[in-house]
């Protein structure tokens, strides 16, 4: 059966046409696969699913992951990391997700709605496919996701009914009430740079586009990689908020937009 599969033309350079167009029609697709960004598991038979490769210097790893987590895409990672991962595969054991330097990180980012004194206000979540490592080191001091965030300016978020503070340089770029990306300030004060960006445009919902409107800000949280997943409604989104923010695992910052 084909599967509802995504194969960016990145991908699709990396593994060949005939590889991708197997892919495609189902010979080479999993049905069932735990997502490489949430680590829930998913359907590519029932819903759009991603095809991510990792590739390193001789080993190539094909993942799947959700569409709505983040999008077909090819990202470099350490040989021995992905050797690690193989290892783990063929041994049985579980395989721990690929550790990725910020520059090559694949961020997830859901949007969503958080009540906050009465008023809904925009949302973004972001969680990254795996433990990030801190640039020029080789990951061996753990997950370096958010403090690299709190050395960037986001702040610890200790209760969930108070909005984060402004980051400033730090912005939203939203144009035909399409999200595009999240912008961080420029090396030297130049003009700033994508921190995240969209594969393609993501949808918002109509009730996401009316807050952002009315706010002109839009609230972003970050988690590492595990602590939020992808949940399918805003109350469950909230719950996993809630006990990232009591475990210590959440950081947020409030955001302008840039555009429309």
């Amino acid at each position: 059966m084909p599967r509802m599969l995504d194969v960016s033309e990145d991908v699709r350079a990396e593994i060949g046409d005939a590889e991708a167009d197997r892919l495609l029609v189902g010979d080479n697709a999993p049905g069932s696969y735990d997502c490489t960004s949430c680590r829930t598991p998913g359907d590519s038979e029932q819903e759009r699913t991603s095809t991510v490769l990792f590739v390193g210097d001789e080993t190539a790893v094909l993942a799947f992951a959700h569409a709505s987590c983040i999008p077909s895409q090819v990202v470099q990672v350490a040989e021995e990391q992905l050797q690690g991962a193989v290892r783990s595969i063929t041994g049985g054991e579980q395989a721990e997700p690929a550790r990725i330097s910020p520059q090559q990180a694949v961020l997830g980012i859901t949007s969503g709605l958080v009540l906050i004194d009465d008023e809904l206000h925009p949302a973004l979540v972001v969680e990254p496919t795996g433990a990030i490592a801190r640039p020029g080191t080789d990951g061996s001091d753990g997950d370096q996701f958010l403090q690299l965030l709190l050395e960037q300016g986001f702040h610890p978020v200790n209760r969930m009914d108070q909005a984060p503070e402004v980051l400033h340089g730090w912005s939203i770029l939203l144009a035909m009430g399409q999200l595009h990306a999240v912008l961080q300030p420029g090396t030297g004060g130049g003009a700033p740079v994508a921190w995240w960006q969209a594969h393609a445009p993501l949808q918002v919902t109509e009730g996401w586009r009316t807050a952002v409107n009315k706010s002109q800000t839009v609230l972003v949280y970050a988690a590492p990689a595990g602590s939020i997943g992808q949940q399918p409604r805003e109350d469950l989104l909230r719950d996993a908020l809630e006990k990232a923010s009591a475990d210590g695992l959440l950081v947020a910052a409030a955001m302008p937009l840039a555009g429309t």
